[in-house]
């Protein structure tokens, strides 16, 4: 009797170890998935680059090409036209090839100014940037050339575009690049049209 009550609890026993050992094993496979699951989780939490902190960076440097880190009090040189006055911030040099003209535009006058004349008076190109300053020009009398405003492909100029009427008393500011003159032209002549012709010494 008591070697069938030894052998049965053996038996017992042995299920139990049986039972323990697969729980384990069962456990372990569950823990290895967590670990894998974390991993990856864990990768898609990662910082990456959002499309709206391009579009900042995008808007910022356009920002600048319209006038930043330009002083609006320094007055390299000022123009005339129609009630309004054009006063030159900065005429700058640049590695690319081009020269930047950075200014503002006020209007003096009791009366809302038109600005599309500013886009000159060729077609091709006052049509792809309507209400800017695509019609400036600098001349270099020493080497007796005009320079007209960069464009792309398609016309489109390398300066402030879609100018709204300027108001009464209102300031607006622009910019316009053009092809760089020769490193010995250190000054020229500017246009814009409706404004008096002046003359603009070039920084490095």
């Amino acid at each position: 009797m008591s070697i069938r009550r030894t052998t049965k609890s053996r038996r017992v026993a042995a299920a139990v170890l049986l039972t323990a050992a697969l729980a384990l094993a069962v456990t372990g496979c569950g823990a290895d998935d967590g670990g894998g699951k974390t991993k990856d989780t864990g990768s898609e939490s990662s910082p990456t680059p959002s499309k709206s902190s391009d579009g900042d960076k995008g808007a910022k440097q356009e920002d600048t090409a319209a006038g930043d880190n330009v002083d609006p009090n320094v007055k390299l040189a000022e123009a005339k036209g129609d009630g309004l006055t054009l006063v030159v911030n900065q005429v700058k040099r640049d590695s690319g090839g081009f020269v930047t003209v950075q200014a503002q535009i006020k209007n003096e006058s009791d009366q809302t100014r038109n600005t599309s004349a500013w886009a000159g008076l060729e077609s091709a190109i006052s049509s792809k940037n309507p209400n800017s300053v695509a019609g400036a020009t600098l001349v270099d009398k020493a080497g007796k050339k005009r320079y007209y405003v960069l464009r792309d492909t398609e016309n489109r100029c390398l300066c402030t575009t879609s100018i709204p009427p300027l108001l009464a008393g209102k300031t607006i500011p622009v910019f316009m690049q053009f092809p760089a003159p020769p490193s010995t032209t250190t000054e020229v002549d500017f246009t814009l049209p409706s404004f008096a012709t002046t003359s603009l010494k070039i920084s490095e």
